[in-house]
């Protein structure tokens, strides 16, 4: 069987798992059910070649994983409510999933929520501290670049805090070992997954962590004179390539993760996930192993967009 990559998403009570062509989310109901929603997706770049592309596949990627991501985490959060908490918030069993206007709703306030605290609000700061960095490019741009992570560490710090979160970063710890376990080769069962590490260098975290540097070379290249409008304009427009080009050094340090340099770079994002992921228990591993087992299925069995039986 030809080696296939495999990525994950930690949500609510549950795990969402992305094999080449299918998506599988499990999530563990209040009851202790494991409920599963599994489909067919087909890459974007077997209907535009030029998805292919390097930069633009990462740009790609990470809208359409946005996309994935909030339907799962959608999913999730109506499946682990318990019908007392559905009637409260007037959740219907059959109704409860969000419309396409309410979905292009949801990523757009996050998109926004996330440009404006990582991207705009370090920008403003840098601007005010002027009379006292200077107005030199390079300074400014590492001010705040600076900034920029320190913003960034602190979010992720704060969330990390929170009880509900716990549970989610448990979730992603248990993705993370069961994808380290497929990728060994080991059979699918809690008492293999158990024994591998939490921490992946394929993570979104680590990916979002070099996402905040690599904007410190590309914002550089902003002409300094260019008044405040202009330049905050001009990180939006370039943000899909800021992801292109992290995208990009991610897929090359994951094919060279056992070089000592590369250990070293990736090392931070590393131990970033530290706080991003939790110990999970085994009842939280049989969840991220029935998603990761579901994709894997659904990916076999489909072929040109028809089941093969």
């Amino acid at each position: 069987m030809d080696k296939i990559h495999v990525g994950g998403q930690a949500v609510i009570e549950g795990v969402m798992m992305r094999a080449p062509r299918s998506v599988a989310i499990a999530v563990r109901r209040p009851d202790g059910e494991i409920v599963v929603r599994k489909e067919l997706v087909v890459p974007l770049s077997e209907r535009f070649p030029i998805v292919k592309l390097p930069i633009i596949r990462g740009a790609v990627a990470l809208f359409t994983s946005l996309i994935i991501g909030i339907k799962a985490l959608n999913f999730s959060a109506n499946e682990s409510m318990t019908e007392v908490e559905k009637e409260k918030e007037g959740v219907k069993e059959s109704g409860g999933e969000l419309s396409s206007w309410a979905m292009a709703g949801t990523m757009t306030v996050a998109l926004a929520f996330g440009i404006c605290l990582f991207f705009l609000f370090p920008l403003y700061l840098t601007k005010m501290m002027i009379p006292v960095i200077g107005d030199n490019n390079i300074v400014f741009n590492l001010v705040d670049g600076v900034i920029r992570v320190i913003v960034f560490l602190l979010y992720i710090w704060a969330i990390s805090r929170m009880k509900d979160i716990q549970r989610v970063f448990q979730y992603h710890g248990a993705e993370h070992k069961s994808i380290f376990a497929f990728e060994a080769g080991e059979e699918l069962i809690v008492e293999n997954v158990r024994r591998f590490s939490r921490l992946h260098p394929r993570c979104g975290t680590s990916f979002l962590l070099i996402v905040m540097l690599v904007s410190i070379g590309v914002f550089s290249l902003i002409p300094k004179l260019w008044p405040f409008y202009l330049k905050a304009g001009s990180r939006i427009i370039l943000l899909p390539m800021i992801a292109g080009i992290s995208y990009e050094f991610l897929k090359w340090s994951a094919a060279n993760e056992n070089h000592p340099l590369v250990k070293m770079i990736i090392a931070p994002g590393l131990a970033l996930q530290r706080l991003t992921t939790r110990e999970p228990d085994d009842s939280q591993l049989e969840v991220a192993i029935r998603s990761l087992n579901e994709a894997l299925e659904v990916n076999a069995g489909y072929k040109d967009d028809r089941l093969v039986v």
